[in-house]
This record gives C-alpha cells, sequence and structure tokens, in this order.
C-alpha cells in the first residue's frame, strides 16, 4: 500500500465539549492505541447517577486492533472507567509507577478479577507498541508523575500533552522536559493534542510551591486545630501540609477513604516523605491539646457524603468543628459544585471554625495551563494540525484562537467532537464521519442500563410524585369490584387533600364506566384512559403533572 492510500485517524471518545471521561483513540491502518480511560461525575439532573463513562462501542467492535491503552496520570477523569473498560478489553496498561499504583488501588477496590499487564514507564523513556513508537515525556500537573506522549507513526507523529502546565518550581523538582518537547518541534510533529482546561485564563499558572508558602502562613497564626480539605490526588499539597506540620510541631491524622488510600499509596511508593511519628491515628491524635493537631480531609467540593461535610453538618463519627478550629479548604470548587461548596463553609462558619478558602486567599492553583504556557507548548511542538482537547466547547475556541495567533492556519485548526473522526493522510486532513460515542451512565452496579427514559422518569418523579390508582374488575362481566384505591406519595398529602382524593376516584369510576359503555377489555387501553382522564384533571386542578401508575387486578 503506497503511503498516499494510509490513513492516520484520530477519534476522541470523550474529554471533547467536556470536563471530564477523557479517552482518544490513535488509529493507524489495523491498530489502535488508546490515551486515558476517564470519569465524569454526574449533572444536577442525572438523578441517582453514580457516574458517567466514555461510550465505547468503537473499542469492542475493534478490539483486536487495540496495542494497549496509556494512561496520563492518575486522576480519575483519566483512570476512572477503566474497571469497566477493561471487562471488555483485556489489553496492556502503560503509565508511570504513582499512576499504575492507583489504577491497581482502583481495580482492586472495584473487586476486579481479570489478569491486566501492566507496564511501568520511567520518563524519558520510548517503547514500541506495535508499530508505533511512543516516547513518554515528563509534564507538570497537580499529580506527580504526569505524563504527555509522542506517538511516532508512518504518517508522522501525533503529540498528547494529557493535562499539563509547566512549574518552573515543581515541589519534587522535576520540570516538564521542555528539552523533549523542543526536540519533537525540531523533528516535526503532524498534530498535537493540547488541553484546553485553563484556556480562558490569561498570563501564566502559578507555582504549586507558592501554595505551600501561604500553608506555612496560615500555620504559623492557628492556635486551634487546623483541618485541610484537598483533593486526594493532590500529593505535593498533601507533601506541603505534612512539611508545615513538622515544621510548627504538630501531628497529622487523615480521614476520608480516598485520601487514606491515596496517602498509603504514595507512602509505599516513596512519591510522600514523612518524618517519623507524625502522622498518627485520628483516636491517638484526639488525645493530643489542640494546637498540635493537623487533620487532612477530604470534602474539598462539598460531597454530601464526605468527611468535611459530615463534620460540617455535626454527622461525622470522631471529628467535631469546635470553635477556634481553621479550616483551609485548599482547592477550588469544579463547575457544578459551587453551591455544595458554599453550602459546607456557611455550616463551618456556624459551628465556630475560622474557614479560608479560595476565594479570599492563595491557598489553591489550578494544575492546569493557562493562556501563555499554552503558547509555549505550541511554540515547542510546532505542530502542522492542531486540535484542541480536554475542555467544554468555549474553552476549545480559546484554546484554537491562540493557536491562530502563534501561526497555526485556521484551515489546519479542527475543533472535534467526541465520536467525529478527525482523517489525517500523507498530504492532508479532514474530518471524516463519526462513529458511536456518548455517555454511559453508571448506577450503583448497573452500567448502561440507565438511559433517558428512565431518567425523565426520575425527574418526573422528584417534581411532581406519583400517584398509584388500584382497581378490581370481576374477570366475567368487568365490573368494578373493589377501588378505586389511590396512594399519593410527594404529589399531596392525602390527610390535607381528602376532598381532591375524593374527586380523583370519580374521575376514574367515570373513566372504566365509559370504557365498560364501550366494551373495552384491553388492560392497556384502560390503563391508558384512566391515566390520561385522571392526569388531565389533576393538571387543571393543581398545575402539577404527577406519574400516574393504574393498576388493575382481575377476580
Amino acid at each position: 500500500m503506497s503511503k498516499n492510500e494510509q490513513k492516520l485517524l484520530i477519534i476522541p471518545l470523550g474529554g471533547i465539549g467536556e470536563i471530564g471521561k477523557n479517552m482518544t483513540v490513535v488509529q493507524y491502518e489495523k491498530e489502535i492505541l488508546v490515551i486515558d480511560a476517564g470519569l465524569m461525575f454526574p449533572e444536577e439532573e442525572m438523578l441517582g447517577i453514580d457516574m458517567v463513562i466514555p461510550d465505547i462501542t468503537y473499542l469492542v467492535e475493534n478490539k483486536d486492533l487495540i496495542k494497549g491503552i496509556i494512561i496520563t496520570h492518575g486522576h480519575e477523569d483519566h483512570i476512572g472507567a477503566l474497571p469497566y473498560v477493561l471487562q471488555q478489553i483485556n489489553v496492556p496498561l502503560y503509565g508511570t509507577r504513582l499512576t499504575m499504583g492507583l489504577v491497581e488501588g482502583k481495580l482492586k477496590e472495584t473487586k476486579f478479577k481479570k489478569n491486566i499487564a501492566t507496564n511501568v514507564i520511567k520518563p524519558p523513556a520510548s517503547v514500541k507498541i506495535g508499530t508505533f513508537t511512543v516516547d513518554f515525556f515528563r509534564v507538570n500537573h497537580s499529580i506527580p508523575d504526569s505524563i504527555g506522549v509522542a506517538i511516532h507513526t508512518p504518517l508522522g507523529t501525533v503529540c498528547h500533552t494529557g493535562d499539563f502546565k509547566f512549574d518552573q518550581t515543581p515541589v519534587d523538582g522535576r520540570i516538564a522536559d521542555l528539552h523533549k518537547l523542543a526536540e519533537l518541534g525540531t523533528r516535526g510533529v503532524l498534530v498535537l493534542l493540547s488541553d484546553s482546561t485553563n484556556a480562558e485564563r490569561q498570563g501564566y499558572t502559578m507555582s504549586e510551591k507558592v501554595v505551600g508558602n501561604t500553608i506555612e502562613e496560615i500555620f504559623s497564626r492557628a492556635k486551634g486545630r487546623i483541618i485541610v480539605a484537598t483533593f486526594a490526588s493532590n500529593i505535593h499539597r498533601i507533601q506541603q501540609v505534612f512539611d508545615a506540620a513538622f515544621k510548627f510541631g504538630r501531628k497529622v491524622a487523615v480521614v476520608g477513604r480516598s485520601m487514606v488510600n491515596v496517602v498509603n499509596i504514595a507512602l509505599n511508593l516513596g512519591y510522600l516523605s514523612i518524618p517519623k511519628d507524625l502522622l498518627m491515628e485520628l483516636d491517638d491524635i484526639n488525645k493530643l491539646s489542640k494546637e498540635k493537631v493537623v487533620i487532612i480531609t477530604t470534602g474539598s467540593q462539598g460531597e454530601p457524603m464526605s468527611a468535611l461535610t459530615r463534620m460540617a453538618m455535626c454527622e461525622h463519627k470522631k471529628v467535631e468543628i469546635i470553635p477556634g478550629d481553621t479550616v483551609l479548604i485548599a482547592a477550588t470548587p469544579i463547575p457544578g459544585n459551587e453551591k455544595f461548596v458554599a453550602r459546607t463553609i456557611d455550616h463551618l462558619f456556624k459551628q465556630g471554625a475560622e474557614v479560608i478558602y479560595e476565594a479570599i486567599s492563595g491557598v489553591h492553583v489550578s494544575g492546569h495551563a493557562s493562556q501563555e504556557e499554552l503558547k509555549l507548548m505550541l511554540n515547542l511542538v510546532k505542530p502542522k494540525y492542531f486540535i484542541p482537547v480536554h475542555g467544554e466547547y468555549r474553552h476549545l475556541i480559546h484554546h484554537a484562537n491562540l493557536a491562530k495567533e502563534v501561526g497555526i492556519p485556521q484551515e489546519n485548526i479542527f475543533i472535534a467532537e467526541n465520536g467525529r473522526v478527525v482523517e489525517f493522510t500523507k498530504d492532508a486532513a479532514r474530518m471524516a464521519g463519526k462513529v458511536t460515542a456518548g455517555k454511559v451512565l453508571v448506577d450503583g452496579l448497573g452500567v448502561g442500563d440507565v438511559g433517558n427514559i428512565v431518567l425523565r422518569d426520575r425527574k418526573q418523579l422528584a417534581q411532581d410524585g406519583i400517584l398509584i390508582v388500584v382497581v378490581t374488575i370481576d374477570k366475567e362481566t368487568a365490573e368494578v369490584v373493589a377501588g378505586p384505591d389511590i396512594i399519593s406519595r410527594g404529589f399531596v398529602y392525602v390527610r390535607e387533600s381528602e376532598e381532591l382524593m375524593e374527586q380523583s376516584r370519580e374521575i376514574v369510576r367515570q373513566a372504566l364506566r365509559k370504557c365498560q359503555e364501550e366494551e373495552i377489555t384491553e388492560w392497556s387501553t384502560i390503563k391508558s384512559q384512566v391515566r390520561d382522564t385522571l392526569g388531565k384533571f389533576l393538571f387543571e386542578q393543581t398545575r402539577r403533572r404527577p406519574m400516574i401508575l393504574p393498576i388493575i387486578m382481575e377476580v
């Protein structure tokens, strides 16, 4: 086959036009590499849903072509879907030591039974995967051991940044591999896929060390206990809390399942350095005087079941907020969580704590590149084509505009969608059709069994409640033997609405008489008649549309 006929396809299955569930397919001829397999947390209208993962129909249909999944770092929006993906596609995983440690912890937590080949990469490294040669290079992010990848194919190099920023003074001293990026740019990159999360933010993202200085300042003046809430995965920030605690003679306890898990994994793998006897059990630390205590906890997003929220609501078994506590929320709310975070902060203030949070102090910096760093990435890599990824639509547009500013022609920039195929040949690139992509909803043990119809029903139940109409009908004569009885849940309080209930029963009797007169015996038709007639009456009376569930029993 001549090179002119050869095709390289890039297919985002998640992470485009949204924050989360990142997953990208790189396909050359009959070989596929997948980059990341993340989840997204449910939107407010997804009632009862635990998480959202990408639709991997395309991968399942082509599973024999997949050579491996590369994981850029250990955040949930990059590894969270793995237990579900690996159930259907058993392929090797590639990632750094900490990332693989977190993945193994996740698989163990979900009681994953299959054996998966894991390949631990120590960047800078170059690995042959099928016909692809993949270079792994270090980037900075809000979790250690984050990487980007350069996938060399016969048609050119695909460079994917992963989530990144350029931190000149990282906590662990490992700066992003600028030399590798410049070398790739010199050799020539066909297409760059780059993180767009902070494409709206001007300037540079501050170094994580800035937060360390703020933490030390807060520790120096706090009189009572200090409670620090942050993302469990932000190991650099957790390290800085331990450092400050050591400096000011305090002991530290860790609270919250995910926080305990990550701290243990990071400690075992050497990504956290904690002096002897600094880390203590919560039960032991409660015996110390207040000015000697630091508690690191989950709940920086105001999640209802998290440790910090339960403390704020006086529902935590072991920690009660007391006047004089200093609570430090070292995270920024993920879009959509602002209300939960504000509510938690209010409750903490009510308990008498001093609360320090991002809006009024420098206790958080982003892990994502701002505009000047995004331009620097583009200028280092010098790609022929550009696809902004990892962001909502406005972020992608802002990032595309930055690419135009640094000289990439408009026609070489592709604003993709999930499932949209971007096809490259030797001389050209174009949008070329779509594959199946979208959201798969996970609810309890069910994966994908809850769809739009179930969500619509849940929404209706949440908004207007349910009425159950129970009628017993004689099989021979079609006469009503018992009922109709009406049970209301979430619609009206029956004891205070007896007249409405009696009117509703009469409406149902009329609908049943009409069916009898017209000799309608089909159950589904009778139910439909009851539902429509009663629904219309109740809307006229209450302007509400409860779900109406007729139950007909024959004797």
